[in-house]
């Protein structure tokens, strides 16, 4: 029976564990912080279920034009408000509970589970730092699945109370009163629009000339638009370079010689691997200059035998590509039918309000392709669901080839583009043409009728 060894017991962890018993693996989980990872009790898990209530807010408040008043006859948005104390209970619940349902499956399929730090001392021997002490394991496959943390800002390192991580948002107390996001990546967006629909001013500081800049550009500015529109202050080209503790809130100073003066900061510029303290460097495992393991499109490292995935190796820190980083790994490992991750089919999501999807083709590829794209966009406004339902920001955009009309990739910005994207990604990833999407019956009315009619203006542009 092969034996296999895991470090870290996030999606990438816990997903590899559960395929690898499957194929009949006697498999073992060494788990520093709690099944789930960062991902179910400190990030992904907690963070929705916030912006889940932050949803209702903004679905309330804007309620308003479809008829909806209280009974006292006030505006909903004058007189809504959320008790964070509960919402963070909440969010705390769900997170713990997610995590006990992954270790109740993980035992089902018989998979050990060693609470401790591990470290690897030779390429199948790695040694256990539990409670009780030290104790050594073989393996013939060892996977490392250690995932990341946030990056700390030098100047800016937190306190947990005012100068704050994303995983230390759970413990306030109170909703902020003028909470100073620094950084605009899909972090800093997502708990800026977040926090604004709970309530609190916001102020958004980007160092670069646009909110989210590795996202499609003309998504990126509608919620751009909608952030200025809702009251949220955008700083562009604004550089954090420290922030400091004033008596009851905080200044985060720019490296022009400005000050932004707030309640609370939220410091989201990015993640560093942990991958320290691993004994990497004991068996030749290679990591680039950040810290990250190296790894190839089946999720092998330098080392036979040893594999990584999710977070720690840098290649999309996304729960789905650690869960699927890790499934492959254990598919090749134990001699399963496999085949290399393609990461331009990875389908992502901005959990803002609205949302932004993609899969496939972006714009940066579109500018780039020397092959044409055939591009069309369709704005939500001329859909009949999205008009019964308020919803007035948003578009839906298809490339595809010209002369095949093989779909290439997509982006939905609307509410739920989460769910959205999936036909997108499902033409992506079968190399469907436009045509067999345009004949796909959809539900009228419904915001996914914009794909099909997406692809009917398509498939005209690239037989044109």
């Amino acid at each position: 029976m092969t034996r296999i060894a895991i470090l870290g017991g996030g999606p990438g962890g816990y997903e590899a564990a559960l395929v690898a018993a499957q194929l009949g693996a006697e498999v073992l989980i060494v788990d520093r912080d709690g099944l789930g990872g960062a991902c179910v009790l400190t990030d992904c898990v907690p963070s929705k279920t916030l912006i889940a209530t932050s949803e209702s807010m903004t679905t309330f408040a804007s309620s308003e034009p479809l008829g909806v008043r209280l009974v006292s006859g006030a505006r909903a948005d004058d007189e809504v408000t959320v008790d964070l104390p509960v919402v963070n209970a909440r969010v705390k619940a769900l997170a713990l509970a997610q995590s006990l349902d992954i270790a109740r499956r993980l035992a089902r399929e018989g998979v050990e589970v060693v609470s401790g730090a591990g470290r690897l001392v030779g390429p199948n021997r790695l040694v256990v730092r539990t409670e009780e002490g030290e104790e050594g394991y073989g393996a013939d496959v060892v996977l490392i699945a250690t995932g990341a943390r946030p990056r700390v800002l030098a100047g800016a390192e937190p306190d947990g109370e005012r100068i704050l991580t994303w995983q230390q948002l759970y413990d306030l107390p109170a909703l902020p009163e003028h909470l100073v996001v620094v950084g605009s990546g899909v972090t800093g967006a997502e708990f800026a629009s977040a926090y604004q629909a709970l309530g609190s001013a916001v102020t958004l500081v980007s160092s670069r000339d646009r909110v989210m800049p590795s996202e499609d550009a003309d998504a990126a500015l509608l919620l751009e638009d909608v952030f200025t529109r809702r009251g949220m202050r955008i700083l562009k080209r604004s550089r954090a370079a420290g922030v400091g503790r004033t008596g009851d809130g905080v200044v985060v100073k720019l490296d022009d010689g400005g000050t932004v003066e707030g309640s609370h900061c939220l410091v989201a510029v990015g993640s560093v691997p942990n991958t320290v303290g691993l004994g990497l460097e004991n068996v030749g495992v290679v990591t680039d200059d950040a810290g990250y393991v190296k790894v190839d499109g089946v999720s092998r490292t330098s080392v036979p035998g040893i594999y990584a995935a999710g977070d720690c190796t840098g290649v999309l820190l996304l729960a789905s590509v650690a869960a699927m980083q890790g499934r492959i790994a254990m598919w090749h490992a134990l001699g399963d039918a496999v085949r290399p991750m393609r990461l331009s089919h990875v389908a992502a999501n901005v959990f803002t309000d609205p949302e932004i999807a993609t899969v496939g083709l972006g714009q940066a590829a579109v500018a780039t392709d020397r092959g044409g794209v055939q591009e069309v966009k369709l704005p939500l406004a001329t859909n009949a669901r999205a008009k019964m339902q308020g919803v007035v920001d948003g578009f839906v955009k298809l490339y595809c080839r010209p002369g095949t009309g093989t779909v290439l990739g997509g982006v939905v910005v609307a509410p739920r583009a989460s769910e959205l994207i999936l036909p997108v990604s499902l033409a992506v990833e079968n190399n469907l043409t436009v045509d067999q999407l345009a004949h796909t019956f959809t539900i009228y009315p419904s915001i996914s009728g914009s794909i099909t009619e997406a692809a009917r203006q398509l498939h005209l542009a690239a037989n044109a």
